[in-house]
């Protein structure tokens, strides 16, 4: 059964930082593109960054500069950097997994986790 959890969520001030991971189980990673996704209350499902097989990640606009994803293929587990947060971060962010390409349509991931609350404060 395929589990992603992810954690390190929690309330920063704004300008802070938080590392989110996500930990894969029955599922390796070394082949999939991993997603990582937020959402606010009212709003759409938004994609912020995918890591391909070759540890090739791509950005965002609204994060490029600020977030780093990652991945640990010995740990099967993804990571997100995010720095300088700002109060329009503040979302539920979720972490996704698909075999084969990448993409920003969260249409196209098979799995998911529960997502980790990430709030930002003035």
């Amino acid at each position: 059964q395929v589990q992603l959890v992810e954690s390190g969520g929690g309330s920063v001030q704004a300008g802070g930082s938080l590392r989110l991971s996500c930990a894969a189980s029955g599922y390796t990673i070394v082949n999939a593109c991993m997603g990582w996704f937020r959402q606010a209350p009212g709003k759409e499902r938004e994609a912020l960054a995918s890591i391909n097989e070759y540890g090739v990640a791509t950005y965002a606009d609204a994060v490029k500069g600020r977030f780093t994803f990652s991945k640990d293929n010995n740990k099967n587990t993804a990571y997100l950097q995010m720095n300088t947060l700002k109060r329009e971060d503040t979302a539920m962010y979720y972490c996704a997994a698909r075999p084969g390409y990448c993409s920003g349509d969260p249409n196209r991931y098979n799995d998911w986790g529960h997502g980790t609350q990430v709030t930002v404060s003035s």
